[in-house]
């Protein structure tokens, strides 16, 4: 896998620059990242991958209209939600890289976030189906068991992080991943319509989807998606890691 991704730093610095030479720059309060998680879904039945995407509603104040993936903040429920399968030791041991109190418990909560949160914005459930559903924490999460289906962790790829710049009006430590559509064990439907968070869902090409609408974040992450897939998808490949550092985004690898 190749060490850097020059063109996605380029472009994450020009971002950068933008941003510290805003006026009002050093007036907005340093705020402490929030833990999220995102998942990139990807179809690999036919000659070309593709990726699912969504259009955000244009009243949001954060990323009106931008296509994204689905994703947001950890919830406590996602610590205590039961797992058919466990994460592979390889991305565990990467999501726990370069973390205040690393623990078993806080890598597998971000996975079950990424997850719950395609569920509550995509309608789709990724997992296996069970005779006899475990016992689930309230909320999100009980659509998995009325639908008989357990998350399976295991087939869930940490492919990239990345924290939000200093001083931003929201700032996430985001961890992306992404799981094969294959993983999608049952689909809800109303979950995307006008007055939904998503208004639409796309797949498409990860070529393709580099020339949407997105934030700077989410084209980075579909090169580093391609980079990996080019080099096996596998777990124990090392995952980029941006963060800014001096006024510069740096890529480290985890």
């Amino acid at each position: 896998m190749n060490a850097n991704n020059p063109a996605g730093l380029d472009r994450m610095n020009a971002l950068a620059k933008q941003i510290v030479e805003d006026p009002g720059y050093f007036k907005l309060p340093n705020l402490r990242p929030k833990d999220a998680a995102t998942l990139i879904l990807i179809d690999r039945s036919g000659p070309v991958p593709m990726v699912l995407l969504g259009k955000r509603h244009h009243g949001h104040k954060f990323m009106p209209g931008k296509f994204v993936f689905p994703g947001g903040g950890v919830e406590p429920a996602d610590k205590r939600m039961p797992a058919a399968r466990p994460l592979d030791p390889h991305a565990e041991r990467h999501l726990l890289r370069d973390v205040k109190r690393p623990s078993p418990a806080k890598a597998r909560a971000l996975a079950m976030a990424a997850i719950r949160e395609t569920y509550e914005e995509t309608g789709l459930l990724l997992g296996i189906r069970r005779h006899e559903a475990a016992p689930v924490p309230e909320g999100p999460w009980a659509a998995f068991a009325q639908a008989g289906v357990s998350p399976d962790l295991s087939t869930t790829h940490f492919i990239a992080r990345a924290i939000t710049p200093p001083r931003r009006p929201k700032r996430f430590d985001t961890r992306f991943f992404a799981a094969d559509a294959s993983a999608i064990a049952h689909r809800i439907d109303g979950m995307i319509g006008p007055d939904a968070e998503l208004v639409e869902l796309v797949w498409m090409p990860i070529g393709e989807a580099r020339q949407l609408d997105t934030a700077a974040i989410t084209g980075v992450a579909l090169e580093e998606l391609e980079l990996r897939i080019a080099a096996g998808l596998g777990h124990d490949l090392p995952v980029p890691f941006y963060q800014m550092a001096h006024r510069r985004f740096v890529r480290e690898l985890l």
